[in-house]
């Protein structure tokens, strides 16, 4: 998987360190095995992914964060991750608001750098079509098991480990 990472904030993890967690990544749930399509034994989108898929992220602040939600999903206010399934070569893109996320950290008592790995994950797993919203709790389940194979899960006294349902 070729994974591109932009940081137009303060407090963004290194580019290598999210490089090596979608390479663990993409070991445990490959793009062209993964998603909803795998249950029917079709590939994503109706055809099968290149052989290195491209993932952009994008780590940015809170204004950024809400121009693009109030853009593309009509929700005026920020919020901690963004995904946007690509076409072709890319996979899709990942953004991530920093601040968003040092702030549910700190509400979970856990790490920002472990919100944000949870954060890289649940985006990734909606660039392969999953959706919490609409899937009975597939995409969460899916996501909890990666997160304890990851060693994303909780690391802190009274982390959980799982992102909150979102209504």
């Amino acid at each position: 998987m070729e994974i591109s990472v932009r940081a137009a904030v303060s407090g963004a993890p290194p580019a290598r360190r999210v490089k090596d967690l979608f390479q663990r990544l993409g070991r445990l749930c490959p793009p062209s095995a993964s998603g909803p399509a795998r249950q029917t034994g079709d590939s994503l989108l109706g055809g099968s992914l290149p052989a290195r898929p491209e993932v952009s992220v994008l780590f940015c602040g809170d204004v950024r964060m809400r121009s693009l939600n109030r853009r593309y999903r009509r929700k005026d206010r920020s919020t901690d991750v963004l995904s946007f399934p690509g076409a072709g070569l890319a996979l899709g893109d990942i953004v991530i608001s920093v601040p968003y996320a040092s702030r549910e950290a700190r509400r979970r008592g856990a790490t920002t750098r472990r919100e944000i790995d949870r954060l890289l994950l649940h985006g990734y797993l909606h660039l392969l079509g999953y959706d919490h919203e609409t899937d009975d709790g597939q995409m969460n389940a899916l996501e909890a098991r990666l997160a304890r194979r990851l060693e994303i899960g909780a690391d802190q006294p009274g982390e959980t480990g799982q992102r909150p349902v979102r209504r």
